[in-house]
């Protein structure tokens, strides 16, 4: 089988286990860099894992390639213009390096791309730079001006570009961007974000970013009950069909996407290795017939309330989606499909005591 799955890399040993399982399936992993800084674009306020056992772990997994996510929005000044703070970060890319566990780095801010080359130009020449889904490449343009800037900067060209999730719902620019990127650079690869699950074009998108970066440095996260209160919860509790204009790609639709792109990025690192192993069978069997909240990273705290029946929804689903004009208000097709397929499901109330011996 050709490894098409780009997945979020845990050191828990059962998760690993796991991929070794579906080794051949990976095309890559992606994992977070430990530091005392945060680094990536997930809040990471709990306790972290050894960076030894990540780096072990990654050592077991033979096959994929590994790329370390330093792709927060923005970080703090000083991490850029006071050298001492990098250094850390330069020493662990080196380590890995030595350690060949890792083959490149996911970034979205180009200031840390920069002072990272402008420092240790050697760590720089081994590591691919690879923009982050966030960067928003979605046109041939952007996409060969992102990689004249990381030239630009003495990185290693990446070996795979992820275009805008915006694009899974517009196949025809899909396949022409595709069709121009594979001629112009034949050994570079295409990846698309299949299970996110956000609001198309969401509107809130960037400026959630900044917030998850900035109470990666303040430690205090808001960023939960900003979206419940005025943001993309709030929107979707009160029109849940929305859900549907999501540009997700369901397990049973990869191929449609493969035909064009050559990878299936699948995210949702924070809810844990049980999300993830679920996803990624479903996503490797190209099947899923339970509830397709179950898979979504961005919708997860809808999947105790909504069930939103995969079964149901039909083979042409994508292609029919992707001829959407985005006249919701005179068109009413996701609020009717909506409704015949998805179901409230009862309030269960979890017990949250501790176990005692």
């Amino acid at each position: 089988m050709k490894p098409f799955l780009n997945v979020p890399f845990l050191p828990e040993k059962r998760y690993v286990d796991f991929l070794c399982q579906y080794a051949e399936t990976l095309d890559s992993v992606h994992f977070s860099l430990l530091h005392s800084r945060s680094l990536d674009s997930r809040i990471q306020l709990e306790p972290l894992p050894a960076q030894e056992s990540i780096i072990t772990g990654l050592a077991r997994l033979h096959g994929p390639k590994k790329y370390a996510l330093l792709n927060s929005r923005f970080y703090t000044p000083d991490l850029l213009t006071d050298h001492s703070h990098l250094k850390p970060v330069l020493r662990t890319l080196e380590y890995c390096l030595e350690r060949n566990v890792i083959h490149g780095i996911v970034y979205c801010d180009h200031y840390l791309l920069q002072v990272l080359a402008d420092e240790s130009p050697q760590i720089a020449s081994g590591l691919e730079a690879v923009p982050s889904v966030n960067t928003m490449l979605d046109s041939c343009h952007k996409i060969e001006a992102q990689l004249t800037y990381i030239r630009e900067t003495g990185f290693k060209m990446p070996g795979k570009i992820i275009l805008d999730r915006s694009l899974n719902r517009n196949l025809d620019q899909l396949a022409a961007i595709a069709l121009h990127i594979h001629r112009q650079f034949p050994t570079m690869k295409i990846e698309v974000l299949a299970n996110e699950g956000c609001l198309p074009f969401c509107p809130f998108k960037l400026s959630h970013d900044s917030y998850i970066a900035l109470a990666n440095i303040n430690g205090r996260n808001q960023t939960h009950v900003i979206n419940c209160d005025i943001g993309c919860m709030r929107m979707l509790d009160e029109h849940p069909h929305r859900l549907l204009q999501s540009p997700f790609i369901r397990p049973e639709d990869i191929d449609l996407y493969l035909y064009h792109v050559d990878t299936i990025k699948l995210c949702g690192r924070t809810l844990g290795a049980p999300f993830l192993m679920n996803a990624i069978k479903a996503y490797h069997g190209r099947r899923y017939d339970g509830n397709l909240l179950d898979l979504m990273d961005a919708m997860s705290w809808l999947a105790d309330r909504l069930y939103v029946d995969n079964r149901m929804l039909s083979f042409d689903f994508a292609n029919m989606l992707s001829q959407c004009d985005n006249h919701c208000d005179s068109c009413g097709f996701c609020k009717e499909l909506f409704d015949s397929i998805s179901r409230p499901l009862p309030l269960v109330i979890k017990d949250q005591r501790t176990t005692v011996d």
